[in-house]
């Protein structure tokens, strides 16, 4: 890193007491070796691969569509903008397009709805502002590699039971444009106006359906 350069972590940390997507399971720890009786130190973790700040795969809605494993490297990697819409019921299209002139110059969006101040409460599972049908239709002509926010989903949450194409139109519509999404960033706040370098580097996982990922943004100053 140049001394001109300054990191943004954007990523939630995992616990005990992370938030989880509603009827989901949430990770659990468990030491199996510690230094004191085994000389070392291990820690267990069991989690699906959708807890904490992580990455949805296509072929997490789809069927027959592309696993994180699938995509190169610079997938995850590439300039991004942040958009505040905390102050909107909806992200709709003539909302999006005051922003038209940064959404062409980037690869990644990143939206600050405000849930980050929510975390690990159950005002975390409040709907948030999400992009109406036409404004995520008019971000598919763009060349993105993906969209972030600090929220569950870019859909309004439903129970994981009652998932179907109806209630998640979003994920299908993005997700089939091979749009990464990352869910629960955090520090969006810290974010400037112009863009930076977003980088949410997935686990190299076979025929993963979404990663955790330590999700950063590098500045320049």
């Amino acid at each position: 890193m140049r001394m001109s350069e300054k990191l943004i972590d954007l990523t939630q940390t995992l616990g005990k007491t992370t938030s989880i997507y509603p009827d989901t399971v949430g990770p659990k720890f468990e030491w199996i070796n510690t230094v004191e009786k085994d000389g070392f130190a291990e820690l267990k973790i069991e989690m699906v691969l959708h807890s904490g700040t992580h990455i949805d795969a296509p072929c997490h809605i789809l069927q027959n569509t592309k696993s994180i494993d699938q995509f190169p490297i610079q997938k995850f990697i590439g300039p991004a903008i942040v958009i505040p819409c905390g102050n909107e019921q909806d992200i709709s299209l003539p909302f999006l397009k005051s922003f038209e002139t940064k959404i062409a110059q980037v690869e990644f969006i990143l939206f600050f709805t405000g849930g980050q101040f929510k975390w690990n409460s159950p005002a975390y599972l409040e709907d948030c502002p999400i992009l109406t049908r036409e404004a995520a239709e008019w971000l598919c002509t763009f060349p993105l590699k993906g969209i972030g926010l600090d929220a569950f989903s870019v859909d309004k949450v439903v129970s994981a039971q009652k998932v179907s194409p109806e209630n998640l139109p979003n994920h299908h519509l993005l997700l089939g444009k091979e749009f990464i999404l990352i869910e629960n960033l955090t520090n969006l706040d810290q974010l400037p106006a112009e863009p930076f370098l977003f980088q949410c580097l997935p686990l190299r996982i076979e025929d993963a359906d979404g990663s955790p990922v330590r999700a950063i943004a590098t500045l320049r100053s």
